[in-house]
């Protein structure tokens, strides 16, 4: 059993690089279990492991009494008096007991601990060495599927890819190499979880620290992130060298350094955003490509109107409002988009009477208010086939909005409520 033991302990060490007191540790423990096992659990054991000459050795300890009862813990006077001629009563005698005839049983039985306390080692050290590198980007081979998640190998452990963290549109096959984000790092009871990402905002300014030199120097700083993984996001970059653009730094010569970012993420646009301290000038800059016109802010609830050329509109707003949305999670502002014809409607106080109609909308306010009906008392008065034809909207929906504008109208009259928009008391009008 020994020279089994000890050709598992050198395999174990220089295959696995673990330091060798941890297994031998590990091995004394192990022995001493299986002798405890076969011979009883009472036994007051010391194991060590013979270096010199590769051998385990078990001192078994018991006291001297007059009269051994016990055998497992005492030893008679007598006994111990052929063992060391000086022995006395209440002295501990240890004596070599001889363990070759534990067996095979009592080899696995030892061989298991040592395993267990193998991995337990490598799972510490395996720890230790990525616990420090969260936030790092790393690269690994697709091993396999487990649940949805993708197993990433690399190398000397095993990390996750959780389907929350993949982008949706992306695909892998076994063996296939992924760069990806290292959001977490845990020392789990069965071994350590490295969690990655590829949809976290962080791994894209990784990315873009790897590609561009001036930001891995600090001369170019990410000042905000918003994306949206695999389909689009905006970056918002600013420069502390008068002499170095922050965008031409990111772009790179014919664009290589973006492209480069760009094919890693398989195809998500990147729109790089000059920094601003000023909100309207950055709100400016995050709705590129679109032009504004003006912007109205409110630094005390940071929020934004923006007003755009009509035929700007629907590029500022983007494809189901992708474009806004991300220039307002680059922020942190709320934004509100306006045509510039919205916006002169909106200068004028009877526009806001229109909107009190349960049935209106924007839009339609904007088509009735450009055909004269500028106010829900005019809008009272008008032919609702006249309108209909005028409007190309149904003449259901037209006469619906005719008769709410006449007991808007009639409710005026009676000073159940105020002409803008309020109560008879003043308050404003409350949905």
């Amino acid at each position: 059993m020994v020279s089994e033991l000890k050709m598992i302990i050198d395999q174990v060490s220089r295959e696995k690089g673990l330091d060798r007191d941890i297994l031998v540790a590990a091995l004394e423990e192990a022995v001493k279990s299986a002798v405890k096992k076969r011979y009883g659990a009472r036994l007051d054991l010391e194991v060590k492991f013979n270096e010199a000459q590769g051998e385990i050795e078990v001192f078994q300890y018991r006291t001297v009494v007059t009269d051994a009862h016990d055998k497992e813990i005492e030893i008679s006077l007598e006994e111990a008096k052929k063992l060391d001629p000086d022995s006395e009563l209440e002295d501990c005698i240890g004596t070599k007991m001889d363990i070759s005839s534990l067996g095979r049983i009592a080899a696995q039985s030892a061989r298991q601990v040592i395993i267990q306390k193998m991995k337990t080692a490598e799972r510490k050290l395996i720890y230790e060495e990525f616990k420090d590198r969260e936030g790092e980007v790393i690269d690994g081979i697709i091993q396999r599927y487990g649940r949805g998640n993708l197993i990433v190998n690399l190398g000397r452990t095993e990390a996750v890819l959780p389907t929350s963290e993949q982008i949706s549109s992306e695909s892998y096959r076994r063996g296939d190499r992924v760069r990806a984000y290292i959001i977490e790092v845990r020392d789990s009871p069965r071994e350590p979880q490295v969690i990655l990402s590829r949809t976290h905002p962080d791994f894209l300014a990784k990315l873009f620290e790897i590609e561009v030199p001036e930001i891995s120097e600090g001369i170019v700083r990410i000042m905000g992130i918003a994306r949206e993984p695999g389909s689009r996001s905006k970056i918002a970059v600013s420069s502390s060298d008068s002499d170095v653009d922050p965008l031409g730094a990111c772009v790179g010569m014919r664009g290589s350094r973006v492209q480069a970012v760009v094919q890693e993420l398989r195809g998500e646009k990147i729109d790089i955003v000059p920094w601003s301290p000023d909100p309207a000038k950055y709100v400016y800059n995050a709705l590129a490509p679109a032009e504004c016109s003006r912007v109205i802010v409110d630094d005390a609830n940071q929020v934004l109107e923006v007003v755009v050329p009509d035929d700007q509109l629907s590029l500022a707003i983007g494809r189901q409002g992708q474009n806004v949305r991300l220039a307002a999670r680059l922020m942190g502002w709320k934004i509100d988009v306006r045509s510039e014809t919205r916006y002169s409607h909106y200068q004028d106080p009877d526009y806001s009477t229109l909107l009190e109609l349960p049935s209106m909308t924007e839009n339609l306010a904007d088509k009735i208010y450009d055909l004269g009906a500028t106010s829900a008392e005019l809008l009272a008065q008008v032919d609702p086939e006249k309108l209909s034809q005028e409007t190309n909207l149904g003449t259901e929906l037209i006469t619906s909005l005719v008769e709410e504008a006449k007991k808007l109208k009639a409710s005026v009259e009676k000073g159940d409520i105020s002409g803008d928009g309020g109560d008879k008391n003043g308050d404003p009008k409350k949905d």
